[in-house]
């Protein structure tokens, strides 16, 4: 389950502090200690010292030069959080790196120095919404199958799919790999090639539309992903990326099972 663990975090930059003082739990919160509530149980039951000193106060604020350690473990501030939306073009591999050299998601972020990684894939034909994140619970929880995050997609096929075979797509079909989950499908248009329709799956499996619509008995000739639980692709240009608000990074945590309540109260 994604409810979060309460490890010291030991795998994370000391580089980035707040300049001004904060509470202490909102500190422990953003090193990934724990929640802020459990950061705060942490506290009260006598855990957390502040330069040696045990504190149980809550509210008690720490300033950059503060030590602070949980159980005898010095906690170290993590890297500052960064969520990027990329519309992702055909051609690009969904990896960090790439042995043989080919383009990946990473050449469209120059502007970039914090190290992100993909929050899931998408092959290298198909283009759409990607989001990148370093931030490693909110990745794992998003991919948590427990949660079932929709994605939708706009998908082409060759030839005109039946009535039959769509309701297929939506009640489930057998993979090699297991049953996929009830999707949706949505509002279909005649194109020149065959069809074009929206598809709302509720896990990932590898490939898995285009083996949803191999079973039926078409091929994926364009795929789209528009959204990822609350995120939208909207008017984002093909290539381009951008930081995700405030808000959509909160419906993010709780699209994944978790509250992530960043203010200072």
């Amino acid at each position: 389950m994604c409810t979060g663990r309460l490890p010291v975090c030991t795998r994370c930059s000391t580089a980035w502090r707040s300049k001004s003082p904060v509470r202490l739990q909102k500190f422990l919160a953003e090193a990934g200690v724990a929640s802020r509530r459990a950061a705060e149980t942490l506290i009260t039951q006598g855990r957390v010292q502040v330069n040696g000193m045990t504190v149980t106060t809550l509210g008690t604020k720490v300033g950059e030069n503060d030590q602070v350690s949980v159980d005898g473990q010095a906690v170290k501030c993590r890297e500052q959080l960064t969520y990027l939306m990329l519309h992702k073009p055909a051609g690009y591999i969904t990896t960090v790196g790439d042995t043989h050299s080919r383009p990946t998601v990473m050449d469209l972020l120059p502007g970039i120095s914090v190290r992100v990684y993909p929050v899931g894939r998408l092959d290298q034909a198909t283009e759409g919404l990607l989001l990148l994140t370093n931030d490693g619970e909110l990745t794992r929880c998003l991919l948590h199958p427990s949660h079932a995050v929709p994605k939708t997609y706009m998908v082409e096929v060759l030839g005109v799919p039946s009535s039959a075979s769509l309701a297929e797509l939506a009640r489930g079909i057998w993979l090699e790999d297991g049953w996929t989950a009830p999707a949706e499908v949505g509002a279909t248009t005649r194109t020149v090639a065959g069809m074009r329709f929206q598809l709302t799956i509720y896990e990932g499996k590898n490939r898995q539309i285009r083996r949803m619509c191999s079973h039926i008995g078409h091929k994926v000739i364009y795929l789209k992903r528009l959204s990822l639980g609350p995120l939208v692709l909207g008017n984002l240009e093909r290539g381009a990326y951008r930081h995700l608000t405030g808000e959509e990074v909160a419906a993010l945590y709780r699209a994944a099972g978790r509250n992530n309540s960043r203010g200072d109260e």
